[in-house]
């Protein structure tokens, strides 16, 4: 067994905005019709929404859930899904190519989010629509009253404003699957003088301006540095979009890809950077990383669904072991850079690439994913501190000098406890782990959660819910204010600890 040291720094990182634990649901697939909302089933409610998906939402404490789209957004009519059901139209989603029967649209929505103790993070439609649309959508939402919009929303029931804070100025523009796809120059100009209208009709919302769909793409940093250059007075985060697989089954490098995430974040980090400098101004711009996840198991499964259905299964990637042991390293991630990301929203909720699935009329259960979803947003918040990381490493696709192991380390004050979410990334070598709290007096060891001991491939299904379940070793010692504990090779892993004020 190799052996690693972890030194809890005293420099604080940023205090963690709870929205980074934010998540993203899509008309798209069954994330909405027969995911959160099933009229008949045996778990639905009055409104039709199952009870059993809203209380693994609620046990998540997702803070803000981003809606409507994606893609799906840059086709959307949001005027389809407000007023009486009986009078929306069903249209042709080109997006997923299903039909949108438009049974829950905002209101629906917005009243499923109260059940489940959520904010809206809602898009306008930048591709087939504009600047009027995005600016009667933001009167019919936050307006008071006494308006066209404002009024029409209390026609349909609700008069005071729904208040929403935070919007998205369409979805991924730069790419030519997008309807109304745009070039950086088109995007930046419209984005602005939407950007303007919004604003004047509510001075108090923030806007996400769409950066590249992601790092790939051939117009990467140069679309970033155009865009807010029309747009940087008038927004308040720049977009990241970014999605992890593992294809080849280069599993050592697959471990690593935080490391990818770390380098993203921090290069478009220092494109805002200049052109903040370009530009001479004084505020910065925060990073909102509204879609990331594992997804590449459904690639292809959209041939076995019939288009043009209403409820078309897609995107239904069901997970694995190993990927739970990277959407925790990813959320270690946001973590450690929360100084830049103050928003990140992971897709999407349920069913689409989703920690949570269903089946029509039976029960819901939670992916492997779910677990270090559940773990970081429950507790890690606070204070984001650095960590001091040393052991062994290993050679793979991402570095030659790999890290085997990972960490993120939150302090909340108001209970005076720390936490360590820790990984170790290597597929072979256990670690025998010395931690040094720093300038902390531990009282006592309040948990130790452990993902780990499954084959990588083991996954969680309707039939096997509990196939991949978090484990409580009783291996971490607390002697002389230091920590020891084994890690072992391939995990993820929770450390909390009471402090002395």
């Amino acid at each position: 067994m190799q052996k690693a040291v972890i030194q809890v720094l005293p420099e604080k990182i940023a205090d963690v905005d709870e929205r980074i634990y934010g998540s993203f649901l899509e008309h798209v697939g069954r994330a909405i019709y027969t995911g959160i909302y099933e009229p008949g089933h045996p778990e639905a409610d009055d409104d039709g929404f199952r009870n059993d998906v809203a209380s693994l939402v609620r046990d998540l404490r997702v803070p803000l859930v981003r809606y409507p789209g994606g893609n799906f957004v840059s086709g959307y009519e949001w005027e389809d899904g407000v007023g009486p059901r009986e009078q929306r139209p069903t249209r042709l989603d080109l997006a997923w190519f299903t039909r949108e029967t438009n049974q829950v649209g905002l209101g629906e929505f917005s009243q499923w989010l109260d059940k489940v103790g959520a904010e809206m993070m809602m898009a306008v439609n930048l591709g087939s629509r504009g600047i009027s649309d995005a600016r009667n959508l933001v009167e019919y939402c936050n307006f008071p009253s006494g308006t066209f919009y404002s009024d029409l929303r209390a026609s349909h029931g609700r008069k005071e404003p729904y208040g929403f804070k935070l919007w998205c100025l369409g979805n991924e523009m730069d790419g030519e699957w997008q309807i109304g796809h745009k070039t950086a120059q088109e995007y930046g100009r419209i984005a602005c003088e939407a950007a303007k209208v919004m604003k004047w009709v509510d001075p108090s919302i923030e806007l996400v301006v769409c950066g590249s769909s992601n790092a790939g793409m051939p117009s990467f940093r140069t679309w970033e540095e155009t865009v807010l250059r029309y747009t940087y007075d008038h927004v308040d985060y720049l977009s990241l979009h970014s999605y992890y697989g593992n294809p080849n089954g280069d599993t050592p490098t697959f471990l690593a890809q935080g490391i990818e995430m770390d380098r993203f974040i921090k290069d478009v980090g220092r494109v805002c950077d200049r052109v903040k400098a370009e530009k001479g101004a004084k505020k910065d711009i925060y990073l909102s990383f509204d879609e990331w996840n594992v997804w590449y198991h459904s690639f292809g499964e959209e041939s076995k669904s019939k288009p043009w259905d209403t409820v078309r299964p897609l995107l239904e990637d069901v997970y694995n072991f190993e990927d739970a042991l990277v959407v925790g390293s990813l959320l270690m991630t946001l973590l450690n850079n929360s100084d830049r990301v103050r928003v990140a929203c992971l897709a999407q909720l349920v069913n689409a690439i989703a920690p949570i699935m269903t089946r029509p009329g039976s029960k819901a259960w939670k992916q492997t994913i779910y677990y270090p979803y559940y773990y970081t947003s429950r507790y890690g918040r606070g204070e984001a501190l650095r960590l001091r990381l040393e052991g062994p490493s290993y050679v793979c696709a991402v570095s030659d000098e790999t890290p085997c192991l990972d960490g993120a380390c939150t302090y909340l004050s108001q209970d005076s406890t720390l936490s360590l979410f820790l990984l170790n990334r290597s597929p072979s070598e256990d670690l025998d782990v010395s931690i040094d709290l720093g300038p902390f007096r531990a009282q006592k060891l309040l948990e130790r959660v452990a993902l780990e001991g499954y084959p990588y491939q083991r996954s969680n299904t309707n039939a096997h819910p509990d196939a991949v379940v978090p484990s409580h070793p009783q291996d971490t010692c607390l002697e002389n204010g230091k920590l020891s504990t084994r890690l072992n090779h391939s995990s993820w892993n929770l450390i909390r600890v009471q402090i002395i004020p």
